[in-house]
């Protein structure tokens, strides 16, 4: 037993300190973007929570130009876009158009950044890859604490949300203010993918985002289920990832260590590939709280 023990967990894996941040900060990372992940698939918003992770990317490039800190580009330039984007996009075919021309333009703007920036050695890989391992231990209280102020934020705007994401029409109708709820939503995915970049990358912060949520919905219809399974498979895929990484240091080439971007991204695909497998869920059923949305807020 303790010989297949140390065969999964190398030695000194749950006493190192930076594995340790690394569990509990990939943690509150994968539940918040799991539980904001499932109303970005259901609102058809993948694509907005993909460009806000660049367009994040942009804004760390120039906070680093600027000699500032890679945190306040990530969420800043992710909150702003997330605005543009909700202002640019009034109606839901307008909304890629929008995603798309503010993307470009900030992306045209973050290239120029990085061009300039002769300081930070290694800017482009820290920005779009990030890695679990090497982040700031003094950020982990802060960004804990924004993470469970978006998972509180989220659980007030629950049922207007769900009523305005499965029949906006008729929640505009009800005199549910859509346009409203809509842009907190806008605001609330903008720190969830600020937050997720600022840690794991750019890149890595979209598979996190869509992967669990998309696995999630295509198991379950039921929002009570869908949420806490899509943020209980993004942390699956995390804690797993971090312990392949941790793992790989005694593989070949040895004393080098894998990618966690590699790993976690490779398990959220593979995770995504087996929901496939399983028969669409009955679209058709509901929760009570579902129910009770469309009746009214």
């Amino acid at each position: 037993m303790t010989g297949i023990w140390n065969a999964i967990f190398a030695a000194g894996f749950f006493a190192n300190p930076e594995v340790q941040n690394a569990l509990w900060l990939g943690g509150v990372i994968a539940v918040v973007s799991g539980c904001i992940g499932v109303f970005t698939v259901l609102r058809g918003q993948s694509f907005a929570g993909h460009a806000m992770s660049d367009m994040g990317a942009a804004g760390a490039a120039g906070a680093l130009l600027a000699g500032g800190t890679a945190v306040a580009g990530f969420l800043s330039f992710s909150v702003v876009a997330g605005v543009s984007v909700d202002l640019l996009g009034v109606r839901p075919r307008d909304r890629d158009v929008a995603t798309g021309l503010v993307l470009t333009a900030v992306l045209g703007l973050g290239s120029l950044f990085l061009f300039f920036d002769t300081r930070t050695v290694g800017a482009p890989e820290i920005i779009l890859f990030g890695s679990l391992f090497t982040s700031d231990p003094g950020l982990t209280p802060w960004l804990s604490a924004l993470g469970a102020a978006v998972l509180l934020a989220l659980a007030i705007l629950f049922r207007p949300l769900v009523f305005i994401s499965l029949s906006p029409d008729t929640a505009l109708a009800r005199g549910v203010p859509v346009r409203a709820v809509g842009f907190a939503f806008m605001l609330l995915l903008a720190l969830a993918v600020g937050e997720s970049s600022l840690v794991v990358g750019s890149l890595l912060s979209t598979s996190l985002l869509i992967g669990p949520a998309s696995a999630a919905l295509r198991v379950t219809a039921r929002l009570r289920h869908a949420i806490p399974l899509a943020a209980g498979l993004g942390l699956l895929g995390t804690w797993l990832g971090i312990l392949l990484a941790y793992d790989s240091f005694y593989w070949p080439p040895y004393g080098r260590g894998w990618p966690v971007s590699f790993f976690i991204t490779g398990i959220v695909l593979a995770i995504h590939l087996l929901s496939r497998l399983c028969p669409p869920a009955d679209r058709h059923g509901s929760t009570r709280a579902e129910r009770t949305a469309k009746r009214g807020v």
